[in-house]
């Protein structure tokens, strides 16, 4: 896969030429603002590289600093189906492919391995919009052969990364669901879902729509750490308090609990949500799969040296003496004694706060396709 020079280019670079590509350990100056610390290539790859110092004083200068580019997707399907027995849904749709937030635990990195990318720093800079998602998705809609069920965003990228501000792909997907009387459940980490109140705010009334802020940490300096390019803590707890507001039914996510790490900030992270208007609660317990569990690794050695060994010691303690259990309905809260306890506080944290409630189902009787240009008006 050739990265694009400017946003929109067709212009590429190819992997071999790129400095980039493969790079176990990229410099620090380069990289700022961004999660990981590698680009090591994806479980496909039969390369790995090293900068190294040659004698010719090739690292003499500062790297330039990594820019974010945008390629053009063009997928011929929108709608993701989903077969997995332990989560609530069974389709989604991603207006992007990478995420801008750096978020370092991300479980959707290894999916840039499947486009011959990185799932280290590629995966946060080099990133692919879906420009034409709301023409497919109204098309998909259409098919009569469609049944309805809830459709889930920010499963996999975040659909309100900062290149939506630009892009605004999500909001077109939006117009569309709602004017297909279409039900969704959104989760994010930005503030920017406040943009679309307007469109929210009018599917809330026909219960339509569901939005979950995940907070990982209320620690502003850690948030920035884990996940550099994600909004802080205060302003996702605004967003609930504005979401709420609105009338739009919306709950937390804290996710992920680490052990040692933001474990200890559960119930305070639950507490903040409620008095900022949530009404439920979820959460999801650490999970390394692929080339996260590396990644991960590299992150504490070079962030937290002093409690890396300690983190990485609960992990085989709560998914079966492996670092990744994938197994279904163990992957999300994991085994063991600590994985028991931690689903104790979070119950009996939610149930004093009043966030155990079940959330109700969205109206899937509704929807109907709106009259397209050229339709033939109907006598009766």
């Amino acid at each position: 896969m050739a990265q694009p020079l400017d946003e929109d280019s067709n212009e590429t670079l190819p992997p071999e030429l790129d400095p980039m590509f493969g790079t176990v350990r990229y410099q620090p100056d380069a990289r700022r603002g961004r999660g990981t610390g590698t680009n090591a290539s994806g479980r496909f790859e039969d390369e790995r590289r090293e900068l190294v110092d040659d004698g010719w004083g090739n690292l003499d200068d500062e790297p330039p600093p990594l820019r974010t580019t945008v390629t053009r997707d063009t997928s011929r399907t929108i709608i993701n189906r989903v077969n997995s027995p332990d989560i609530s849904f069974d389709r989604t749709i991603n207006p992007y492919r990478g995420c801008e937030h750096g978020c370092v635990y991300c479980f959707a990195r290894p999916t840039h391995a499947y486009l011959g990318l990185s799932p280290g720093l590629d995966f946060e800079s080099r990133l692919f919009a879906k420009p034409g998602a709301a023409e497919l998705l109204a098309r998909e809609l259409r098919d009569p052969k469609y049944r309805v069920r809830p459709i889930a965003m920010g499963t996999n990228t975040d659909p309100y990364q900062p290149i939506e501000r630009e892009w605004k792909i999500m909001r077109e997907v939006l117009e569309v669901l709602s004017a297909f009387n279409h039900p969704v459940t959104i989760v994010t980490k930005s503030a920017l879902v406040l943009r679309d109140l307007d469109i929210l705010g009018d599917m809330a009334k026909r219960n339509l729509v569901w939005v979950g802020l995940s907070v990982t940490t209320l620690d502003r300096k850690l948030a920035r750490k884990m996940e550099p390019r994600a909004a802080t803590p205060e302003k996702r707890l605004a967003a609930i308090r504005g979401l709420s507001a609105a009338g739009v039914p919306v709950g937390v996510m804290a996710a992920p609990i680490v052990p040692a790490l933001t474990d200890a900030e559960l119930e305070n992270i639950l507490t903040a949500a409620k008095e900022a208007g949530a009404t439920g609660a979820g959460y999801v317990l650490l999970r390394l799969p692929l080339e996260i569990k590396d990644l991960w690794k590299d992150w504490l050695a070079e962030n937290f040296p002093d409690r890396a060994a300690r983190i990485m010691g609960q992990i085989p303690a709560m998914r079966g003496g492996r670092d990744y259990d994938p197994n279904w309905m163990a992957r999300q809260t994991g085994t063991g004694e600590y994985a028991v306890l931690l689903r104790k506080r979070f119950k009996l944290a939610a149930k004093r706060l009043g966030l155990d409630g079940t959330r109700g189902e969205l109206d899937c009787t509704i929807f109907k396709p709106p009259p397209a240009k050229g339709d033939q008006l109907k006598l009766f």
